[in-house]
C-alpha cells in the first residue's frame, strides 16, 4: 500500500463520518482514529516484507475495533506562553527525543537553540525524520514524552524566542 493509497483512506474515511478504523492484512495494519472535529490521524505498522504478491484492496475484510487507549495528553503549562513559539510537528508518526536510548536528548529544557537544529525525531511508517527547528531561542518547555504517538500540527516544544 502505497502513501497515496494511505492518503485516499484516510480522505475517504474523514468524508464517511466514521470515528474509527482498522485495517488489517498479513503484511499491513492500519489503525485511523478521528479525535473532535479535527482531521483524521493515522498510524500504520508494516512488518517485514513477504514474498507474496500485495493484497488488492478489495480482498482486506475491515478487522473489528479493539480497546486501545488514546495518548494521555501532556498538561499545557500553566504560565503566561503568549511570547512563546512552539515547534509543532509537520507529521504524525512516533515522537523520540534522541536518535537512540543510548544517547542523550537532543535538547532538554533551557538549551538554546539556533534555526536548523536537529530537536527531535518523529519515526513514520519505519522512516525516521529528523526535525529541525524554525526559529532561534531558549527551549522552555517539551509538550510531548518520549516514543509516544504525535498528530499533526501537534505542538512539541515551547521556545522562547532571542
Amino acid at each position: 500500500m502505497t502513501t497515496q493509497d494511505i492518503q485516499q483512506l484516510i480522505d475517504f474515511i474523514s468524508q464517511s463520518g466514521l470515528d474509527e478504523v482498522n485495517i488489517e492484512t498479513n503484511d499491513l495494519k492500519i489503525s485511523v482514529k478521528r479525535y473532535g472535529s479535527g482531521a483524521p490521524a493515522a498510524t500504520a505498522s508494516v512488518p517485514a516484507p513477504v514474498a507474496s504478491a500485495a493484497v488488492p484492496a478489495a480482498q482486506t475484510q475491515p478487522v473489528a475495533p479493539t480497546a486501545v487507549s488514546a495518548p494521555t495528553p501532556v498538561a499545557a503549562p500553566k504560565a503566561d506562553t503568549s511570547n512563546y513559539v512552539t515547534i509543532k510537528s509537520p507529521m504524525i508518526g512516533t515522537f523520540y527525543r534522541s536518535s537512540n536510548p543510548e544517547t542523550p536528548a537532543f535538547i532538554e529544557v533551557g538549551d538554546t537553540i539556533s534555526e536548523g537544529k536537529v530537536v527531535c525525531i518523529i519515526e513514520a511508517m519505519k522512516l525516521f525524520n529528523e526535525i529541525e527547528s524554525e526559529v532561534s531561542g531558549r527551549i522552555v518547555k517539551v509538550l510531548v514524552e518520549n516514543a509516544t504517538p504525535v498528530e499533526y500540527d501537534q505542538p512539541l516544544f515551547l521556545v522562547e524566542p532571542i
